[in-house]
């Protein structure tokens, strides 16, 4: 039996689990300075559009990495298979990744993540997909923490419209009341995972702290059972390409 299996009822029940000391605070530290590494000396060499600034004339207001590539450290990923073994056992089913994501809400930066579901940007049919967001910061309701709709991978996909949020062009459209009503707060501290359901109904406020960075590394998982609907996922990233152009990325 996976380490992992107790961790299973709840995020078949609820669409999202947090592991706790996922990492330890060593392991955080060395991810962290890699992915400043990554910062200072590779990402200046970059594709155009690999990362996303609140500011594009601003290096501080860096809020996204798309992938991490190019690089070896990254294409490695030490630990992958912790990650893995996680994925496989919430799905219950072989499942494989790609490189991850970075993440940032810097303090007093006024962009909050619309509420959203991520499989209707991934397109995926079964839906056996996650993902397993780790915490590089204290995260709480000042710094712009996860909020779960709890139960909603167990209901149909919204419909999504566009936003002018940059990296996130799409969101729910008739998010309400009630779903605010049903929301969980989600606290993490440094080397802690949340983990959701590809349909969970997710959002966050905007960083509302004078100094705190809210920072994390997420990796999305595929079980081996999905088929991508094309159509929609075309749909998709026509959607998203033209809100960059928009917003000035090209």
């Amino acid at each position: 039996m996976s380490r992992f299996e107790p961790y299973r009822t709840a995020f078949e029940s609820d669409g999202f689990v947090v592991v706790p000391q996922f990492y330890s605070p060593e392991e955080v530290a060395t991810l962290k300075g890699e992915i400043d590494r990554y910062i200072n000396e590779v990402l200046p060499k970059g594709e155009a559009g690999q990362a996303f600034y609140q500011d594009p004339n601003d290096p501080t207001t860096l809020k996204q990495i798309n992938n991490f590539e190019n690089d070896a450290w990254f294409a490695e990923m030490p630990l992958r298979e912790r990650w893995k073994e996680l994925a496989e056992t919430l799905l219950g089913e072989e499942a494989h990744s790609k490189t991850p994501e970075w993440f940032n809400k810097p303090p007093e930066m006024n962009h909050p993540t619309p509420p959203h579901q991520d499989n209707y940007y991934f397109s995926l049919t079964p839906p056996q997909v996650l993902t397993m967001w780790l915490a590089l910061d204290d995260v709480d309701e000042e710094n712009g923490c996860l909020r779960y709709v709890p139960g909603s991978h167990r209901e149909p996909i919204r419909a999504h419209g566009r936003t002018k949020v940059l990296g996130f062009s799409q969101g729910i459209d008739d998010y309400s009341e009630s779903d605010f009503a049903r929301e969980v707060a989600i606290h993490m501290q440094p080397g802690d995972v949340a983990i959701h359901h590809g349909d969970t109904i997710h959002r966050a406020d905007a960083n509302r702290s004078a100094d705190r960075h809210r920072r994390s590394l997420a990796l999305v998982f595929r079980g081996v059972s999905c088929q991508r609907d094309e159509v929609a996922f075309a749909r998709y990233q026509e959607t998203m390409k033209q809100q960059h152009e928009e917003l000035g990325y090209k």
